[in-house]
């Protein structure tokens, strides 16, 4: 009983936070509602008179101004007060899910207000996603952001088994504006739970300044950090040509087993219950790794080709449990990788790539899923997507055993799993500039005190000031103000013990406690 207690405790940690609990409940409810409208637009495309390629047109508008504008939301939410913002996106957002829904009670819809009210939405979506997904960090810290991820991810996916079930029932009895409707009456929770939060308890940086440049800033900033690349390729690959369910499943429901909208909202929420079961794991891990993202992605791939293959709806509803569980894992493996090795004034502009990758690449692959699901099938289409994954999961593990180091003794440690001793920074006086050293344990293979390499005899450009450096662990157990691992190694010399071996007292940063 004491080990379950633990489990749980581990699993829910973050809901500890006063302000987690308002935005979890809030959200909670939130998506149900959002679920609801999804998979009552796509049906609305079908009733419409609409096929695979305006399925796949309706999504890619959606998501549209995430591709092209994504960048700005970031910049947007690194300047201002997040939590006014999203409230305001989220009451927005509500009032545009209010206006379909009336028009699709009163049979004045058209598809062509269906595209334009998902431009719109789109629009919302380019300042409200970023802006949600850095105010994580705000709300409970670096030690539990990777906690707090991943239960959104388990919020997201249990409105998913809700959310979808109700709307086949409402759609076969009532019909499909009910769920407009009450997805925008879902978005006051919300607002109400923005509105209670204390803002004093947030952990907020101050807000970036207004100047020229920043959008190349990000990517700059992104491209130069293997950390934040990786995940965001990888992510690239799967939004385009893997993660357009909303496109196939309707058509492999319709065109493959006959179904109609109570067997395709079935499939969402068997699909949902599986990603719960996946974000709970994620959640009750202490942290996540290059290797966690890598596997999750091959077991993501492998699942969807098995579901491409399945001959009955029977076995379809049986893959849809580990693509859920697969599907949740590599997202929320993804955004935390992502928030832990961003700082917190580039935060929302690389979140803002994470969205733009993952939701803006679906105007590009969306259409394209679409086509492919028309000429050749939605199993074709979705085998694709699945190849696909597979291709770049495979990649990216060669990528991370690539990483392994040697011990002194010979014995190697995968990098991806984050045993290895964390990198360092190396601050200047400053604090305008800095670069990220990898560092590899070899033993006694140290430089000598006063021949560290040319980063310390450098000068800052044009202040004629003499760096003053200090070695900062950089990574997800200094950040979480946890002990390194490397301390508890088999030979009992731990990281910081060598790298202080041998060198005199460290000189203080001056503005590091």
């Amino acid at each position: 009983m004491r080990r379950i207690r633990g489990a749980a405790g581990r699993t829910f940690r973050s809901l500890r936070v006063r302000n987690y609990r308002f935005y979890f409940v809030g959200q909670t409810i939130s998506m149900s509602g959002t679920w609801m409208q999804s998979v009552g637009q796509a049906w609305l495309v079908l009733k419409l008179g609409g096929g695979g390629l305006a399925l796949g047109l309706v999504t890619a508008l959606q998501f549209t101004p995430i591709l092209v504008a994504g960048p700005w939301g970031g910049v947007i939410a690194d300047r201002v007060d997040k939590r006014r913002l999203i409230a305001f996106t989220q009451g927005t957002a509500g009032v545009l899910a209010l206006v379909l829904g009336v028009l699709t009670v009163t049979g004045a819809v058209q598809l062509w207000m269906v595209y334009v009210m998902a431009v719109l939405l789109g629009a919302v979506n380019l300042v409200d996603m970023p802006s949600r997904q850095s105010f994580v960090m705000e709300m409970v810290g670096r030690e539990d952001v990777a906690n707090a991820v991943s239960l959104n991810s388990v919020v997201v996916n249990a409105a998913r088994i809700v959310g979808p079930a109700l709307a086949g029932v409402l759609i076969a009895t009532v019909g499909i504006g009910i769920c407009f409707l009450l997805n925008s009456a879902s978005y006051i929770a919300v607002v109400v739970a923005f509105v209670k939060m204390r803002p004093e308890e947030l952990q907020r940086g101050e807000p970036v300044p207004r100047k020229r440049g920043q959008l190349r800033e990000g990517f700059r900033y992104v491209w130069s950090k293997s950390e934040l690349r990786t995940p965001l390729l990888l992510m690239a690959v799967v939004g385009t040509l893997a993660y357009n369910f909303s496109v196939v499943f309707p058509l492999l429901v319709r065109d493959s087993f006959g179904g109609g909208a109570g067997a395709y909202g079935a499939l969402y929420s068997v699909m949902g219950a599986g990603a719960v079961t996946g974000g709970l794991y994620i959640a009750m891990r202490a942290r996540a790794t290059r290797a966690l993202l890598a596997v999750s992605m091959l077991a993501l791939g492998a699942t969807l080709l098995a579901a491409a293959f399945a001959p009955s709806f029977v076995l379809e509803m049986v893959a849809m449990l580990p693509i859920g569980a697969a599907s949740t894992a590599f997202i929320a493996t993804s955004n935390s990788l992502l928030q832990l090795e961003s700082s917190g004034q580039m935060r929302g502009r690389v979140m803002a790539l994470f969205s733009m990758v993952f939701l803006g690449s679906t105007p590009i692959g969306g259409p394209f899923i679409g086509w492919v699901s028309e000429r050749f099938g939605p199993r074709e289409a979705l085998g694709l997507g699945a190849v696909a994954t597979i291709l770049a999961s495979m990649a990216a593990i060669w990528s991370v055993r690539r990483g392994a180091a040697p011990y002194s003794d010979g014995r190697e440690v995968d990098r991806g799993r984050g045993w290895l001793p964390a990198p360092t920074a190396r601050f200047h006086a400053d604090g305008e500039r800095h670069e990220r050293l990898r560092q590899r344990d070899r033993g006694g293979d140290r430089a000598a005190p006063g021949h560290e390499g040319p980063g310390r005899a450098h000068r800052s450009a044009g202040r004629g000031l003499e760096p003053q450096l200090v070695d900062l662990p950089v990574g997800r157990w200094a950040e979480a103000g946890r002990d390194d691992p490397a301390a508890s190694r088999p030979d009992g010399v731990g990281h910081r013990d060598r790298r202080s071996a041998g060198r005199g007292p460290k000189r203080q940063h001056p503005h590091v406690a």
